[in-house]
């Protein structure tokens, strides 16, 4: 059953967030003008003394703008908030294949390469646009509860302030991730706005907005101590420390921290790692204990033909069945071994189109399965996974294995594959490359399609292969610092952004 708390949270976020505040959803870019019939971050804060529902209304709007169509700013079929941009990673890094191609979504700019390659094309835009109105709202949030180095007097607000730090650095690691080949803490790669302000500033240096980040989450894990959310769409605690892990894990040389922040939430025994039986249960239920972090999506947010359901999802009547047909990359599907649960998350039929479509992974309803095309086109009600709880094993294997304690990563990475195998006792013997390699191959098959697959190429320094089911590019390698692994700051930021079109004279 939905959750009545859904409804009062989304009826919150479009009054306060969309309807009347313009501003909190602008993006921060240059050249748009401050709007005039928003409340300002003035207002909030007096709000805020008093009344904790008005910015724990504002963190809420920001949690909307995650799964809501156009925030990259476009009509495009493609523009539906984080769950985008995943599918942009996860095509970007050759996991996810377009292997049927009728309506064009996702092919000259991703899996072509146009867009990281030529700096018009309006991807790029859509990626720091997106990115920086999260940023943009967060800080009209932290900056109404006494800005960044505030200590609220009220709980709530102690709660509000540390979702907002979360949802500030979560945004800025995305935009490090896809705007840096690697890390290069002197290099200037992004502007960082740390105040809700519409004037244009300079690069900042990618040491600078990690420290921010990192700063940003330690903030959070203690603001969020003591933090019972109400729903599962909220970051807590735990997800705070997820977060800083991945923060770290992509800059390198704090495998120790990596491996304590992750062990902390795999001991706090909040959520339990999916059984093989649920592998193939559709990932359409944000209840499902392995959850940590998803929205419930209700037909009141109107979703439907433009969603991620509606590109991956060949069962709703959207584009994953009517002829843009998403797969598993071939090279890594033929990885998984015979008995493995999760290789039933897939089609595996060759001398059908749809060869290697996560039929079984994600569906949006059972009782349309296994009928193609017959889900909703508006009103969808399958939910979105943002972090499940199988990313801290992995993450905590990955670190300890690069931190030299081999029995720890052997013993976290042997906790999931176990779950997944029949028999996983061929990790007791792994040691070195081979285990590094292990727990890459794992985070790649676990988490396919959940937007984790370019990150964690990034964090092992990978070069990828393009199996034969792809339309382009099948075979030729491409290392995790290519030039098409990054996407470039857009032409209209270049443009108005003085301290940037300077920089690029």
């Amino acid at each position: 059953m939905k959750k009545i708390f859904k409804i009062s949270l989304l009826a919150t976020a479009l009054s306060l967030s969309f309807s009347c505040s313009d501003e909190l959803i602008n993006d921060g870019t240059s050249g748009e003008s401050q709007p005039t019939n928003t409340f300002t971050d003035v207002q909030l804060a007096q709000g805020a003394i008093t009344n904790d529902a008005v910015p724990a209304g504002f963190i809420n709007g920001i949690y909307a703008q995650m799964f809501q169509t156009g925030t990259g700013g476009t009509t495009n079929h493609d523009d539906f908030g984080q769950k985008g941009y995943d599918i942009f990673g996860d095509m970007l890094c050759g996991d996810m294949a377009l292997s049927v191609s009728s309506y064009g979504w996702y092919r000259a700019d991703i899996t072509e390469f146009q867009a990281p390659l030529d700096f018009t094309r309006g991807r790029n835009r859509m990626v720091w646009r997106y990115y920086y109105r999260i940023i943009r709202s967060a800080n009209n949030v932290i900056k109404s509860l006494g800005g960044n180095d505030a200590n609220p007097d009220l709980q709530e607000n102690k709660f509000n302030l540390g979702q907002a730090k979360v949802m500030r650095a979560h945004s800025y690691f995305y935009l490090t991730q896809y705007f840096q080949k690697e890390y290069n803490g002197a290099e200037e790669i992004l502007p960082m706005y740390i105040e809700p302000i519409t004037s244009n500033l300079p690069k900042s240096t990618a040491s600078e907005i990690y420290d921010l980040m990192e700063n940003d989450l330690t903030e959070a894990i203690g603001l969020l101590e003591g933090f019972n959310r109400s729903d599962k769409v909220q970051v807590n605690q735990d997800i705070a420390k997820i977060m800083l892990a991945y923060v770290l894990g992509a800059k390198g040389g704090r495998d120790g921290e990596v491996a304590t922040l992750t062990q902390q939430v795999i001991d706090a025994g909040n959520h339990t790692m999916l059984a093989s039986s649920e592998v193939t249960n559709g990932f359409n239920n944000y209840q499902n204990p392995s959850w940590m972090w998803g929205v419930d999506i209700t037909e009141t947010n109107e979703l439907g033909l433009v969603s991620w359901w509606g590109q991956i999802d060949a069962y709703s009547y959207s584009y994953a069945w009517a002829g843009d047909l998403k797969a598993m990359d071939s090279d890594l599907y033929a990885a998984i071994p015979n008995d493995d649960a999760r290789k039933g998350q897939f089609l595996n039929l060759p001398s059908v189109g749809r060869h290697l479509q996560p039929l079984y992974k994600f569906y949006h309803d059972a009782a349309e399965f296994p009928k193609f095309g017959t889900g909703p086109q508006s009103g969808l009600t399958a939910d979105y996974v943002y972090m499940r709880i199988e990313e801290a094993y992995l993450l905590n294997a990955e670190a300890n294995a690069k931190n030299g304690a081999e029995g720890a990563a052997r013993t976290s990475l042997k906790a999931l594959v176990e779950r997944r195998v029949p028999d996983a006792s061929y990790i007791d013997a792994l040691s070195g490359q081979a285990l590094l390699d292990e727990i890459y191959l794992q985070t790649r098959i676990e988490l396919w399609g959940e937007g984790k697959s370019f990150l964690a190429m990034k964090r092992f320094k990978a070069t990828t292969s393009r199996g034969a089911n792809h339309l382009s590019f099948v075979g030729e390698a491409i290392p995790y610092n290519d030039e098409k692994m990054q996407f470039e700051i857009p032409l209209d930021e270049i443009q108005n952004n003085p301290f940037i079109s300077n920089q690029n004279q």
